[in-house]
């Protein structure tokens, strides 16, 4: 499976009958004023795009934030969007890259087996000539089978043992925030890490708003210190960049990815938590 498609592929295959495009944009945290990506959505889209709204998707019997929904209510979700299962999936994001890997590794979690993300996104798909539409998508009702991959997610339990048994965390936040030099954006948080995890911001693995080559990204992790022929564990703020790590990992030829959804948001949060760094 090609998890990387070229706005050229696209133009080619976007009026195939087994396509569906998603725009999955999300503002990024701590920027203000927010960004309103619906209403940029709105303003302009690839054509056919439905918008993947990764906060309207998430669970909101949580105080966490962006965590996977039951698969009962994504499956209903993705049906009203007009999304098939066994459709190719292309999504795609706003702005370089950030949150469209969240919705690839989410549709994946959830069991559908085709799921690409645009190269570039639609800064690339403009330049390349790619057209836009304004307005809404609206698709017939479809058919969605969710499945949650266990292997896929890990919860607080499950980060603790891999903690203690000293397994391959890696965390996708800023250097600062990981050391404990810089706040959280998140108010009542600790910055700081756990404890064994190993730094690696999202933003060194891309470079004019696409992720680095293949052998480029196996560089990096490997220049941590990681092996790719055993399990690694990605972590962030909130589980939306730890999907950029998770989806760069898949294309750097890690054998065995998983990602843990409540992340620092539910780590740092809790009042026995061993937190790691200076500070501030």
């Amino acid at each position: 499976m090609n998890y990387l498609v070229s706005p050229a592929w696209l133009k080619e295959h976007l009026s195939a009958s087994d396509i569906i495009v998603l725009d999955a944009s999300l503002p990024l945290v701590g920027v203000t004023p927010v960004v309103d990506v619906h209403a940029r959505y709105l303003e302009a889209h690839i054509p056919g795009a439905v918008f993947f709204d990764i906060e309207a998707l998430s669970d909101h019997e949580t105080s966490l934030p962006h965590m996977l929904p039951s698969p009962e209510a994504f499956a209903l979700s993705m049906a009203a969007l007009g999304v098939s299962s066994t459709a190719h999936l292309v999504v795609y994001e706003q702005q370089p890259v950030f949150s469209a890997p969240r919705a690839w590794w989410t549709l994946r979690a959830f069991g559908a087996k085709r799921v690409s993300m645009l190269d570039g996104g639609l800064p690339a798909w403009i330049s390349s000539g790619g057209p836009t539409e304004p307005g809404s998508v609206h698709r017939s009702a479809a058919q969605f089978t969710a499945v949650l991959d266990p292997i896929a997610v890990k919860d607080l339990a499950s980060i603790k043992d891999l903690l203690a048994s000293h397994a391959q965390v890696v965390d996708a936040r800023s250097a600062a925030r990981f050391n404990g030099t810089a706040p959280e954006p998140r108010p009542g948080l600790r910055s700081g890490h756990m404890p064994g995890a190993t730094s690696l911001p999202f933003g060194e693995l891309v470079q004019d708003g696409r992720l680095r080559p293949r052998e480029e990204l196996r560089s990096a992790f490997e220049q941590r210190g990681l092996d790719l022929n055993r399990p690694i564990t990605t972590t962030c703020g909130s589980g939306v960049t730890a999907s950029v790590l998770a989806l760069a990992l898949e294309l750097a030829g890690a054998d065995d990815i998983s990602l843990y959804d409540g992340s620092w948001a539910e780590y740092a949060s809790q009042p026995d938590a061993e937190i790691m760094g200076t500070q501030a």
